[in-house]
């Protein structure tokens, strides 16, 4: 999205395709009463609704419906905004945009870009960076925690607690470099002033909203869960355990599950986005084409997840050939990743214990006994703590920006304790963490960063 664009006009359906009862034409630029005059027939009043045909270019009403006009700089984009709500079909809005177009040519109206609206509140200090993503976190969210966190968020809860520690380290950057101008007396002047208990605490708050940061990304981007383990170990009946629907074909015939099965629950809030894959054997052993693919497409899922759950059957535990095959698996598996492993024994409905040496849960997808502990060890293994009411929705370049922030503080704090007091290098690294924390709102971002984030912005937001 080019950011020289945004002083033209710009219209879009702002309401999801396909048919409902209500559908909204959005329009924002400046100087849009005389718009408003000819497609309404009507002078409107600043934030009053008036209800009246949406005339052609002929005369004649395209619809009937309402238009709302908020005056610049009382308005969600900060410029003139006009939304047009007509009945929801797809044709109607389709006329009402063209006719906007049409009405609005010699303003240079143009269609607008994905998150386009949303940009331009940013860009006229309506919303900060974070506020203005939590707008599309808000409506993606797949949870009621995550549309809480995000809400919180948008009303600026986030950008608060950033704000107030960016506060905090331009006042230790103005007393580290006042001191710079006192050579002689600049160490003593900043153990008076606690220069080093000032910054270990900001490090402190820090490292706390950098937890809870962790934790609202969690609540954003969710736990992407693999099932893994040899066929027939019960992976579909335990997807369908926890999804609580028949998702996947359950059979007693080994390699039943040819493709991989998604299914997104949500434990405590979180998203977890689970995938059953085809029963992990050797390509020779394989009984076609088609389930050796399913195979490739298990480990393909297996490299990209957060968690894998490496699940075995306690009723085939004493078969030689079982444990060898379970063994070429663990190897494969351990490789990977040993930290995203989690042994999960099935079938402890049969009432066989979990085997000697062995550590990991037991639980029997078919009664469900054991499910809960299964839930919590996801939630453990993610890194989960029960949320307080004050978590905010965050992204991954939060957390970078906060590890980032924290870097550099901790750098300072080396420069600091140092004998000489090298001063010059502890007041950069406390440039640069300021710096680094000022990515989260905006207030220091690379024009292609902002193109990232509100690409990803439905049209119309």
């Amino acid at each position: 999205m080019s950011l020289a664009r945004h002083l033209d006009p710009i219209v879009a359906i702002a309401t999801a395709p396909g048919r409902g009862a209500v559908g909204i034409v959005r329009v924002s630029g400046r100087g849009l009463v005389a718009l408003g005059q000819t497609l309404t027939g009507a002078t409107l009043q600043p934030r009053r609704a008036h209800y009246g045909p949406f005339l052609a270019a002929d005369g004649q009403p395209i619809d009937h419906g309402l238009a709302l006009y908020f005056p610049a700089p009382h308005s969600y984009t900060g410029e003139d905004v006009l939304e047009l709500q007509a009945h929801g079909g797809p044709v109607v809005l389709q006329l009402l945009l063209a006719r906007c177009l049409e009405v609005g040519t010699h303003l240079g109206m143009r269609l607008a870009e994905p998150g386009e609206f949303t940009q331009r509140a940013f860009l006229n200090d309506k919303l900060d960076l974070a506020q203005a993503e939590a707008v599309a976190d808000l409506i993606d969210a797949s949870t009621e925690a995550a549309a809480r966190s995000a809400s919180r968020s948008l009303a600026g809860a986030f950008s608060h607690e950033i704000d107030a520690l960016a506060e905090r380290i331009v006042t230790l950057r103005m007393l580290v470099e006042a001191t710079l101008d006192f050579p002689e007396e600049e160490i003593d002047f900043l153990e008076a002033a606690d220069a080093r208990g000032k910054l270990a605490a900001i490090q402190a708050a820090v490292a706390g909203v950098l937890a809870r940061a962790r934790q609202g990304a969690l609540l954003r981007e969710g736990l992407r869960v693999v099932l893994a383990g040899q066929p027939n170990v019960g992976k579909s009946s335990l997807l369908n355990a926890l999804a609580g629907a028949e998702l996947a074909i359950v059979t007693p015939i080994a390699g039943t599950t040819r493709d991989r099965v998604s299914e997104t629950i949500q434990i405590e809030g979180v998203p977890i986005h689970i995938t059953d894959t085809a029963g992990l054997r050797d390509d020779a052993d394989a009984s076609d084409e088609v389930e050796r693919i399913g195979v490739a497409r298990s480990w393909e899922s297996i490299a990209s997840a957060d968690a894998i759950v490496f699940l075995h059957d306690l009723t085939r535990w004493d078969d030689p050939d079982y444990q060898a095959a379970d063994a070429v698996i663990a190897q494969r598996l351990g490789v990977a990743d040993p930290a995203r492993l989690l042994q999960v024994f099935n079938k402890a409905d049969s009432g066989r214990p979990l085997p000697p040496g062995r550590d990991g849960l037991c639980l029997s997808a078919r009664t469900g006994e054991g499910l809960e502990a299964l839930r919590h060890a996801l939630l453990a293994r993610a890194g989960w703590q029960a949320a307080p009411e004050g978590v905010f929705i965050a992204r991954t370049r939060h957390v970078q920006a906060l590890r980032l922030t924290a870097e550099h503080l901790a750098q300072a704090a080396d420069h600091a304790a140092q004998a000489d007091a090298a001063l010059d290098l502890f007041a950069e690294e406390l440039r640069l963490a300021h710096q680094a924390l000022q990515q989260i709102t905006g207030k220091f971002s690379a024009d292609d960063l902002l193109g990232e984030i509100f690409g990803r912005f439905c049209i119309g937001k």
